[in-house]
């Protein structure tokens, strides 16, 4: 079976519950969103407040840390196309999610649910830019909110988890 991510662990020490939890996820939206017949895959780095911060300023221009960054390789209206036809071109990488374990954490505990709940949600928010949905006005997050939900039902990774 193909890799669908790459994990890389920055500044931080490798978790293989980490790992686990990130490649069910990804597994499933892989297979919710039909891209598990083209040869794409995505990477995931998981780091430090501090690094996601300095990457957070290079390229958003935004002086702060995150929880997640994403950077999609593929334009909506491509990625749709590759899905249409069943195939993508050589191997690609869908794009890169940077997430920082810390906030995760913080997080997790501010919402008052688990830390893998909040690394699932954030590798599902990430997914779902890099497939092109966003959320910052109200008609758009109206269709990205209920498939990250989707995805997290399915796992059965709820709040309460």
């Amino acid at each position: 079976m193909k890799e669908l991510v790459e994990i890389t662990f920055d500044g931080i020490e490798e978790n293989q519950k980490q790992i686990d939890t990130i490649k069910k996820v990804v597994s499933c939206c892989f297979e919710e969103e039909h891209l598990t017949n083209l040869n794409i895959y995505l990477s995931v780095t998981l780091t430090t407040p501090e690094k996601i911060k300095v990457i957070n300023q290079k390229y958003r221009g935004i002086d702060k840390a995150t929880d997640v960054l994403s950077f999609p390789m593929f334009e909506k209206e491509e990625l749709e196309q590759m899905i249409a036809q069943g195939k993508s071109r050589v191997e690609d990488v869908l794009g890169d999610i940077i997430i920082s374990i810390q906030k995760v954490k913080e997080q997790a505990k501010e919402y008052g649910h688990s830390f893998e709940r909040e690394l699932a949600y954030m590798v599902v928010h990430g997914f779902y830019h890099l497939m092109g949905y966003d959320h910052i006005q109200e008609k758009d997050k109206i269709i990205m909110r209920p498939k990250e939900e989707k995805i997290l039902e399915k796992l059965k990774i709820t709040r309460e988890a």
